[in-house]
This record gives structure tokens, sequence and C-alpha cells, in this order.
């Protein structure tokens, strides 16, 4: 997703705020001098092909309308959702034919959020929905929504109350937040906000707890392994390299370290075959754009995370991408376009 959820509150109005691993755009009254929130140009080359050394690429599916997050379901499939449509996509991984899973949950109001991200827990599979509360003009509950039917959706977590009623520590301007991403974790879920900086752990009955609070770093994609949490962070603008992050965060002790950094805007984070784990960079920002642009167009890069804290470029020329998955030797990556490449990574 395309991130960079500014928490601080004394700007002109009109700055923009963008969610997620690589966001799309959202316009609300704001200030951040550390980090406003990609929007989506109207020139968008989509459709060009990635850069990747010595990598084979492909575009597997086009058209999806506001993707930010995706998952791989149980089936073996590719799960996305799409905030403009209030919708899931169910996209075969290898033809990239593309059905409607489930539809009927809130559309995004602004130009970004709405559904975020997916997740299943025991085969259930449940939306991440945010931005859609009366702090923004809206009527509908920012939280984790549980899928019950093709048009059937339930409210589980009421994220944006928890939030109205536990206000971070650092300044903010959207007093629910600006949830981003979605990760099964120990039968709950776990949940980056991006806007109030923290990493939430949430639980299918609803119940919320802080797992870790941050600075204004930005974080976005999640993902587990070694029976540790691993985030992605986007950085304040001007979006340095040196910003762009992958934390380790022991659930038990609460503690984060730095396992890499050198990419900028970093959106998502995956383990993939060989237990390696991979980082999803949005791309390069040019300075002086306004705060809240996106990366530039065609510069993001998927990277490899090694062990002595740097990253190796596996394929760059994504054009503002915005969520990785992993699939086998193969890596999934959607962007702000409605694309969906795969990236042979063997």
């Amino acid at each position: 997703m395309s991130p960079d959820l500014s928490n601080h509150r004394h700007r002109p109005a009109g700055a923009l705020l963008l969610l997620a691993a690589a966001l799309i755009a959202i316009t609300v009254p704001a200030a951040a001098p550390a980090g406003a929130a990609p929007t989506v140009p109207a020139a968008a080359p989509a459709g060009a092909s990635p850069t990747v050394p010595a990598h084979r690429t492909h575009l597997l599916t086009a058209g999806l309308r506001g993707a930010l997050g995706s998952t791989v379901g149980p089936d073996g499939a590719l799960y996305v959702v799409e905030g403009a449509a209030g919708r899931i996509s169910r996209v075969d991984a290898r033809t990239g034919r593309t059905t409607t899973f489930a539809s009927g949950l809130p559309r995004r109001i602004l130009d970004t959020g709405g559904a975020m991200d997916v997740a299943f827990v025991h085969h259930r599979p449940y939306v991440l929905v945010t931005l859609v509360g009366p702090d923004v003009g809206g009527s509908d509950i920012d939280g984790i929504y549980r899928v019950d039917g093709p048009n059937r959706v339930t409210v589980v977590a009421d994220i944006g109350a928890w939030s109205l009623a536990h206000p971070p520590v650092p300044e903010f301007f959207v007093p629910t937040g600006v949830q981003y991403a979605l990760e099964p974790h120990r039968g709950g879920f776990l949940v980056t906000d991006g806007h109030h900086n923290r990493l939430l752990r949430v639980e299918v009955d609803g119940d919320i707890t802080e797992l870790a609070a941050f600075p204004n770093v930005v974080p976005t994609g999640i993902t587990t392994g070694d029976r540790s949490v691993y985030l992605a962070q986007a950085g304040p603008v001007p979006h340095a390299p040196s910003d762009g992050k992958v934390l380790r965060v022991e659930p038990r002790s609460r503690r984060a370290s730095e396992v890499a950094s050198g990419a900028p805007l970093l959106v998502d984070v995956e383990f993939g075959r060989d237990h390696r784990l991979y980082a999803l960079s949005q791309g390069h920002f040019t300075p002086g754009n306004p705060e809240g642009s996106p990366a530039d167009p065609a510069t993001g890069t998927l990277v490899r995370v090694n062990r002595d804290g740097t990253m190796t470029p596996v394929a760059g020329g994504l054009d503002r991408p915005t969520s990785l998955e992993f699939i086998r030797d193969t890596a999934y990556v959607v962007t702000l376009t409605g694309e969906i490449w795969t990236i042979d990574c063997r």
C-alpha cells in the first residue's frame, strides 16, 4: 500500500494523507511536517512493464478499483480488497481470472479508505475497513468485518471507537486513525495504524490492545515468522531510503528492533520461499513534491532483506506498488493503478 499518514495537526487544510503499504489518496484537512499520504496522479503509466534484472515478470490482471491489501486464501488464490467498490475479488493465481468473492462492504467516501486489507482465520475471511466513520463524514464503522456470505458482513471489532477512547501520544488529526494492514496472529489479528503510529492486537471477540507504539514513522505492512512480528515502515517526508525500514517486534516483551533499512516508502513485507524476507518499496519521492504525493511513477522496487541489515533489489520499475504476496517462488505485487504483477524470484 502507499503511505505517509502524517500525525501532526498544524498545517493548511488540504494536505493529503495516503494509506497503505503504498496507499491511495484521501483529501482531509490536515497538516504534517513529517508525512502525509500519497495520491494517485491523473496520468499513470498503467501497463508499463517492470524492469527485473535476471527475473521474469508478467501482468497477471488489471482493472481493479481502489485495490490495496491482499492475501493468499486457503484455496491458493489471491484475494484483493477494492475499497472503491466495497468488495473482495478472487484472482486465480495462474490465469488472472478475476471474480467477485464478496460485496456489501462500506465503500470509501474519500479518495482512499474503505476496505484496506483482507485475511483468513480458520477459513473465514475478515476485512479491515477504515476512514468511513462520522469523523470523516461517513456513517459506517472503522474496524474489522467478518464476511458471512456473498453479500453479508458483520462488524466484529470497532477499532474506530476504541481509538477515540484511547488516543495515541503523538499529535493526530483523524481521531479514529487510519488502519492500514491486517495480519492473522494466534487466533486473532495484528493491525497497523499508519496515522496513530501503532501496532494493535485485535481478538475475534472485539477486544483490542496496543501492542507497540512508535514515533511518526508510518508503520504499514505486517507479516509474522519465528514467533516475531515484522513491520514495514514508510518513514516521514522526504522518504529517504534510510527511513524505509523493516522492524521486528517481539509480542511478549513488546520490544522493537531494526532488521534492515535502505529503500524508500516501504509499504509491505513478506516471507518468500526458504524463509527469505522481502520488502516492497513504493519508490522515489521527488523533493519538493507536496506532502501526501505518492512515489514517482515506475520507481517502486521489490527488495530482499539481508542478514547484515542491507536490502538487495530484486525487481525495479514497479508503478506505485501497494501490497505483496508470495506463492512458492513467485511474488505477486498489487499496484495503485489496479494491476497485479507476478515476479519470478527463483
